[in-house]
């Protein structure tokens, strides 16, 4: 079967279900072994592919889809089994049709569920946010975000105990790769550099846990020592 491009013992069948003289379904067996390796269709008889699928280790099953949901000769979907264990691990999208993928997702653990998922909002071929579950229970725990689509993650936040809150941020307001405010939740203190020197200028923190600053000191002229501290002590707003 030379016309597939493959060796002289792979088999395979043409087939023009609309009787228009161009392939509708193309399929071949490229190492002979009775079970196809690939196949592609065209669904709308436009005589381009618009859906391909492969079995990529010769199980019998297919492990990668390609579609071509607009008929622009350009892949827009990929969705591979990479480990060949029956469920897709990687999908690949671009809803857009630009060119560049606009959604990602990985299942990196082999459990049918996606544990990383990428998507570029703006359609620049840049992902501006990043969702991992990192213990596998379904819940995204990490997310980075890109806000100003420079390619730079300016947002980190951190779901610690899976309960479906944010407890630790780590924000870079100006984009210059330094973090200027760092929120821990375990100890519900907000760090802040208010004046991006790479200084910490501000620190708050929640003593109770109420939801409320309790305590916070200021470094005013930004010289490395606090100038003022407040307090509450329960008799108004803060006490001096």
């Amino acid at each position: 079967m030379s016309d597939f491009g493959l060796d002289d013992d792979a088999t395979g069948a043409v087939i023009d279900s609309d009787g228009d003289g161009y392939a509708d379904t193309a399929v071949v067996d490229a190492d002979g072994d009775g079970y196809v390796d690939v196949a592609a269709y065209d669904t709308d008889g436009d005589g381009y592919v618009d859906i391909a699928e492969a079995d990529t280790d010769g199980d019998g099953y297919t492990d990668t889809v390609v579609d071509d949901a607009n008929d622009d000769g350009v892949a827009d979907t990929v969705v591979a089994d990479t480990d060949g264990d029956g469920y897709s691990d990687v999908v690949v999208s671009d809803t857009d049709f630009d060119g560049d993928a606009d959604a990602a997702a990985a299942d990196t653990d082999g459990d049918g569920i996606a544990d990383v998922e990428a998507y570029d909002g703006d359609g620049d071929g840049v992902f501006e946010n990043v969702v991992a579950d990192t213990d596998g229970d379904g819940i995204g725990d990490v997310a980075v975000i890109d806000g100003d689509g420079d390619g730079v993650f300016e947002t980190t936040l951190v779901d610690t105990d899976s309960d479906g809150v944010i407890d630790d941020a780590a924000i870079d307001y100006d984009g210059d790769g330094v973090t200027d405010t760092v929120v821990d939740g375990s100890t519900d203190t907000i760090s802040s550099d208010t004046n991006a020197d790479g200084y910490v200028d501000v620190v708050a923190e929640d003593t109770t846990g109420d939801g409320f600053v309790d305590t916070a000191v200021v470094d005013t002229d930004y010289d490395g020592t606090a100038d003022v501290g407040v307090v509450d002590l329960g008799q108004g707003p803060f006490q001096a």
